[in-house]
């Protein structure tokens, strides 16, 4: 039940996610939920192809869908008041990848991968639905900018895979991870803090 709540939180901060960044490009509303879709199960599907789950994760789970059609219809019913709150894209989209990266590793450990490869899938699940959407909303991908995004991912993975080392319940594991991710994210965009950008200056 605690990771079935987690994954359904994470579907619900994507999907706001995914309907913020459709409203700003002010899509009708079947492309507010497209994008709203595509960024709440696009890196769950990608994880789930990569490690040969059939049929992927959201095809088996109506619930996932019902809950994205229900956070697409509220939005646009309270369209007025959303406008309101758009500035708490980077808040949702920050909750979001924390609780996918860990519903990523929970998927990685239930198909006995190396810790290696559980961050690697937590890493796609919580990145790539972000990618989908800022490409098909004609945006540069947030984790190809200089800000830090799927650095704590892994850093999260990390912290996770350090804890259970110790005599630790795993949900206070999996909650503390989580927690990380967020926290970092948090400051480094608050400090400004990012990765170096490689380039080569015009002659």
């Amino acid at each position: 039940m605690f990771y079935f709540v987690i994954d359904i939180l994470g579907t619900i901060a994507f999907a706001i996610s995914g309907v913020l960044v459709a409203m700003d490009k002010r899509l009708d509303a079947f492309g507010v939920l497209i994008i709203a879709f595509v960024t709440a199960v696009g890196g769950g599907t990608l994880r789930d192809l990569l490690i040969g789950i059939r049929p992927v994760g959201w095809l088996n789970a109506p619930m996932h869908l019902l809950i994205i059609v229900i956070t697409v219809l509220l939005a646009i019913i309270f369209v007025k008041q959303l406008k309101y709150v758009r500035k708490s894209l980077f808040l949702f989209d920050t909750i979001g990848i924390g609780l996918y990266t860990m519903v990523g590793i929970e998927k990685g450990l239930a198909a006995d991968l190396s810790p290696v490869m559980c961050i690697a899938l937590g890493t796609i699940t919580a990145s790539f639905g972000g990618v989908i959407r800022d490409i098909l909303c004609n945006e540069i991908p947030v984790i190809f900018r200089k800000e830090i995004y799927a650095t704590v991912c892994i850093l999260g993975g990390l912290v996770y895979f350090l804890l259970i080392q110790i005599p630790i319940q795993n949900t206070i594991a999996y909650s503390l991870a989580i927690l990380t991710i967020i926290i970092m994210r948090v400051l480094a965009v608050r400090f400004k803090i990012s990765l170096p950008n490689i380039y080569r200056e015009k002659i």
